[in-house]
């Protein structure tokens, strides 16, 4: 069973589909006590860093997600803004992040023409070896709807990386905590191959 934890901002129900569609249990909730009881975690988001900060921060629900990312260890996905919630902050808000991966959130910076958000198909490639990407291509693609993108302080915490204007991390991982920056939920078969991997973590 994989929990998609619900704190008022995400693609729950894409996410949810997703995972029926590849025959996955899931839930959407955010009952604390449900979430006591998770064995792997999706924290999506979608919207402001601050505003989902603002909705952790001091909660039981960031004192629950602390202890089953730090203590119990059990694996956690974060997808686009969730991803950017693993990281220290972000240059989008002012308040700190989860901090769980040593990684910052910086905003899309062009004076080349190209466009922000960066939205649509883009290639990823590895950069490190990681359970979520196991039998994947040298080269997968995925589906991108962001203005900010994280950068990991150290080259090995990094396990996808995709080119628009900067090299960026597209996939982030530090023992059990992962993070997708694209729309798993989104990109077809190249979405279900990692949610797949996820649950069998």
């Amino acid at each position: 069973m994989i929990t998609i934890v619900d704190y008022g901002l995400g693609n729950l129900g894409s996410v949810l589909n997703m995972l029926k569609k590849i025959g996955v249990q899931a839930e959407i909730t955010g009952d604390l006590e449900k979430i006591l009881k998770a064995q792997k975690i999706i924290l999506p988001g979608v919207g402001a860093f601050d505003a989902a900060m603002q909705k952790l921060t001091g909660t039981e629900l960031r004192k629950l997600l602390d202890q089953k990312a730090s203590v119990e260890k059990i694996p956690i996905l974060g997808i686009c803004l969730g991803m950017q919630l693993l990281t220290k902050g972000s240059e989008e808000g002012k308040l700190e992040g989860l901090n769980w991966i040593p990684s910052f959130t910086y905003k899309f910076s062009f004076s080349n023409g190209l466009k922000v958000p960066h939205m649509g198909w883009n290639h990823v490639r590895k950069n490190t070896d990681s359970p979520l990407t196991k039998d994947f291509d040298r080269e997968f693609r995925f589906y991108f709807v962001h203005s900010y993108y994280v950068k990991t302080e150290e080259s090995r915490h990094s396990i996808l990386q995709t080119d628009y204007g900067i090299t960026f991390d597209s996939a982030i991982q530090k023992d059990n905590i992962f993070g997708a920056q694209f729309h798993a939920e989104k990109s077809h078969r190249f979405g279900m191959k990692l949610f797949e991997n996820f649950s069998r973590l």
